[in-house]
């Protein structure tokens, strides 16, 4: 992403990895501050319910911080464990802070999760490793809000149970997006690579939030719904 009236920033918080955008200087400073609270937050939280950070099942949250909760509802949605959902939401809570602060321009990376609003034009590159297209092309979002995740079998250090080279999801946030990429990403594997694309693509649009997937498997390409405009990047940038 590259703007030149834009501010970036990277930030790094334990696990939390991220790049802040902003037309707005002083809003990175808000979007810091959303993940540093809500991490803090989740740290707490689950030092009493252990289930929340090791399970690969959803896991309901009646009583519990914001991030909880709406890690608890997307990974619903999409039928995994709440961690899931955790880089994406995180994004979309620090997105929402930067716009309650006057920005026109609040765009949250973390660790390869997007949360974007935007009154312009954003481009995204894929990462998936070494695989071909790779940091070579993106995604040109126009649409706004949205969420935008990335889940991978082979270059991620996520958990996955497929081995896809890379499933893109884009999302009503997110948090949706992040929760749905890692439950189609589970399903790519084996040697019918087509009818496997397609069983993704049947998986990612059933789930509530999800406007569009993309997915790279053994160099295949399939992709259905709202799929921003394919863009190429350069690595450099």
């Amino acid at each position: 992403m590259k703007k030149q009236d834009l501010f970036r920033r990277a930030f790094r918080l334990k696990e939390s990895d991220c790049t802040i955008i902003s037309d707005k200087e002083d809003t990175i400073e808000k979007a810091i501050s959303s993940i540093e609270h809500h991490r803090k937050q989740l740290e707490k939280y689950v030092q009493d319910h252990p289930e929340f950070l090791y399970s690969l099942q959803p896991v309901p949250v009646d009583k519990g911080p914001e991030v909880a909760r709406l890690m608890a509802e997307a990974s619903l949605k999409a039928n995994v464990g709440p961690m899931a959902a955790v880089a994406g939401v995180l994004a979309d809570l620090a997105v929402e802070d930067m716009i309650h602060a006057g920005s026109k321009v609040a765009v949250v990376e973390n660790g390869g999760e997007v949360s974007a609003i935007s009154n312009q034009p954003i481009d995204i590159a894929l990462a998936a490793g070494d695989a071909p297209l790779s940091r070579e092309m993106g995604f040109r979002l126009k649409e706004f809000p949205v969420g935008v995740a990335t889940s991978s079998g082979l270059f991620s250090h996520a958990l996955s149970f497929g081995e896809a080279e890379a499933v893109t999801v884009f999302g009503v946030d997110a948090g949706v997006a992040d929760a749905a990429a890692t439950a189609v990403a589970n399903l790519i594997k084996g040697d019918y690579v087509r009818g496997v694309i397609r069983e993704g693509i049947d998986e990612a649009l059933g789930i509530e939030g999800v406007k569009g997937v993309f997915i790279l498997y053994r160099g295949v390409v399939g992709k259905a719904g709202e799929v921003p405009e394919l863009i190429k990047v350069n690595p450099q940038e």
